[in-house]
């Protein structure tokens, strides 16, 4: 379930299937592309906010939901694939609790990234008998170097938030009770700049290696579908 609202120029966009540790459907994956896109299309919002609870962020995908899908039909990430990347106003993550697999691909794609000290990440695909997705074989080489990436994408093994900084995921670390409230103020503060300004600084920033990661996020899907099918 994914909940959306507008409010001082911020698109809040909330992952609330808590019942589920906000696992993905087919459902949510393309609830959630279309939220963001409709907040990137809105001339009333200038910054999104994305977050789960401060006890959870996603525990990844829902593995009944997906056995249930016709593999010939493709990824129902695809939508979410496209749309994130390309994402021209700001992009702010909060994240509390487990934020595994896509839970921690999607944070490359955000541009500031604040979590909890009880945030537990992790990309099992290896130790699953899958590969990595969302261009996490591109972004996170570029972010942490190759060793420290492929330490966490080779072993696949749980890493905490202190790791996940220390290798560029994410942004800065604060208590529990103070997350959401510190990551709607980078939100506030990014909404009263100039929205041409930010749009044109993000773009600049993403440009040189556009091209590269939509090949790659192309790539890891071709193949992750063809393990699973």
């Amino acid at each position: 379930m994914i909940r959306s609202s507008v409010e001082g120029r911020i698109a809040d966009i909330e992952l609330a299937r808590l019942d589920k540790k906000n696992a993905f459907t087919g459902e949510m994956y393309a609830a959630l592309a279309t939220a963001l896109s409709a907040a990137d299309a809105d001339a009333n919002v200038r910054v999104v906010l994305l977050h789960g609870t401060s006890e959870c962020f996603s525990s990844g995908n829902d593995v009944n939901d997906f056995l249930k899908r016709d593999a010939a039909a493709g990824s129902p990430a695809v939508k979410l694939f496209d749309v994130l990347p390309g994402m021209k106003k700001p992009v702010v993550a909060a994240v509390g609790g487990p934020a595994i697999g896509i839970g921690s691909t999607l944070l490359l794609h955000c541009d500031l990234v604040y979590a909890a000290p009880n945030a537990r990440f992790q990309l099992p695909f290896v130790p699953l008998g899958i590969t990595p997705e969302f261009g996490s074989t591109y972004l996170l080489p570029l972010l942490a170097g190759y060793q420290r990436a492929a330490e966490l994408l080779l072993l696949g093994q749980p890493f905490s938030a202190e790791k996940a900084k220390e290798v560029g995921i994410i942004s800065q670390i604060f208590p529990e009770n103070e997350l959401l409230q510190k990551a709607k103020e980078a939100a506030k503060t990014l909404a009263a700049l100039p929205p041409e300004s930010l749009r044109l600084t993000k773009q600049l920033m993403k440009k040189r290696y556009g091209t590269a990661l939509g090949e790659t996020i192309r790539e890891e899907t071709k193949i992750f579908t063809e393990r699973l099918s």
